[in-house]
């Protein structure tokens, strides 16, 4: 076991392995309130998401773990379940069963690229730019999310969006757990987010905000009302699938998740010091294959989009090196299937500041875009901006797409726009005509 993970090679051993893949867990813990939450609100059922995502947790992690062989755990990923359920569903009014034919489907072309060269070639073509853009971009989504499933922002006739009731009870309580989450990741706690939720949960029981649950423990909820409907499309109506609408649907999956997770296979890798001198890492192919094979089997349990958790940094943190703390975390995942009755006390109000918080890591991407240019400027700005403003993660990414090239052509940097740019140019064009209304 030590030969196969080189643990002598990287300095490890199983105590800091097993301690790292613990504080992984605990960092991304959250994601099993969040995701039944929120794919709840498109209609599917909830016992069924969280098994499904414990599910692709496991099966993720695992192949990160043996094949890739890297410190890095997998779940279904913040922001493409807000894509699922607030756009394919809420406003494209797709129904979730194709939805999941859609991360299927993105799953699919994700193995194909894992599997030959075009994943650097795509890689190569989008601007580090607007990459940072999208990145950032979905942290102000997701953390908008929150705020308004929280009820802290609210709708208003006059100004659009406005402060929700500040003495309502749930309202307070997830300021609360905004607050505590604040302290908890300034203080650089490792499981900061996790300990939020679990102490927000337990202040809002003792408020009597939230209802005490019955039961702790109870039998693993049946996966059946998801289980396999990402097929019945294929199967049974084939045609439904034959529209740019879905087409956006499984592109978008799929380009979020392919530069998630690189960029996230990049930033835990570096921190765990396993980046080689001419800045690549080694077994990058088999750590996407991973990440493409954990969205594609995870889509048959029914969620949504599996990917590479930047929280594994913590676990690097804490003294991983290996893909035996993957191991690790993927057990830990297999423990929380009996804890479903806990999902009741975690309302909205006690996963926001979750949300929020992801949104401001996220958000920090910025920092890295060139504002002093603004034909860099315009095009990164419409894409992180418009993603909140438009409800559409799709949306933003076709309007920082389209100006690019405009931009760098007005500003005469027209060598360097990838020749993919015009065509990825006519397809949102295309997208804006005849898809979103």
């Amino acid at each position: 076991m030590k030969k196969y993970f080189l643990f002598d090679e990287l300095g490890t051993n199983y105590r800091k392995e097993i301690i790292g893949g613990v504080t992984t867990f605990l960092a991304m813990a959250y994601i099993l309130a969040v995701n039944p939450n929120m794919l709840a609100e498109a209609g599917m059922d909830k016992g069924a998401v969280f098994v499904a995502t414990v599910l692709a947790a496991i099966v993720g992690s695992l192949i990160m773990g043996i094949l890739a062989k890297f410190p890095i755990a997998l779940a279904p990923g913040m922001g493409l379940n807000a894509f699922f359920a607030y756009a394919v569903v809420g406003t494209y009014g797709l129904p979730w069963q194709i939805g999941l034919t859609g991360v299927f489907f993105s799953g699919l072309i994700f193995i194909v690229l894992s599997l030959t060269g075009i994943r650097e070639t795509i890689i190569n073509a989008i601007p580090q730019q607007l990459k940072y853009a999208v990145s950032a971009g979905i942290g102000l989504f997701i953390a908008f999310i929150g705020l308004r499933t929280s009820g802290i922002i609210v709708a208003d006739k006059s100004t659009l969006v406005t402060l929700g009731n500040l003495k309502d009870g749930s309202v307070l309580l997830a300021i609360f757990g905004i607050v505590l989450a604040i302290i908890f990741l300034t203080k650089k706690v490792s499981a900061g987010i996790f300990f939020t939720v679990v102490i927000t949960a337990v202040v809002g029981m003792v408020t009597g905000v939230i209802k005490t649950p019955d039961t702790i423990v109870s039998a693993i909820p049946s996966v059946a009302p998801t289980f396999g409907v990402a097929l019945d499309p294929i199967l049974h109506d084939f045609g439904s699938l034959l529209n740019l609408n879905f087409l956006i649907v499984v592109l978008t999956f799929l380009f979020v998740d392919f530069f998630d997770t690189a960029g996230t296979l990049m930033a835990v890798a570096d921190k765990a010091g396993l980046i080689r001198k001419d800045g690549t890492m080694p077994r990058a192919g088999r750590a996407l294959m991973a990440d493409a094979l954990g969205t594609t089997i995870g889509s048959l349990f029914g969620t949504s989009t599996t990917t590479a958790y930047v929280e594994s940094t913590s676990g690097v943190a804490a003294g991983a090196r290996s893909g035996f703390s993957s191991i690790i975390v993927a057990i830990l995942f297999g423990l929380s299937l009996f804890f479903f009755p806990l999902l009741d006390v975690l309302t909205s109000a006690v996963t926001a500041p979750a949300l929020v918080m992801v949104g401001i890591l996220m958000v920090s991407a910025l920092r890295l875009i060139e504002w002093n240019q603004f034909e860099i400027a315009a095009p990164a700005f419409l894409t992180f901006f418009m993603m909140p403003m438009s409800s559409s993660i799709a949306s933003g990414i076709a309007l920082g797409f389209i100006f690019y090239p405009i931009t760098m052509l007005l500003a005469g940097r027209r060598k360097e726009i990838h020749p993919l740019m015009y065509v990825l140019f006519v397809v949102f064009i295309l997208y804006f005509v005849f898809v979103r209304k």
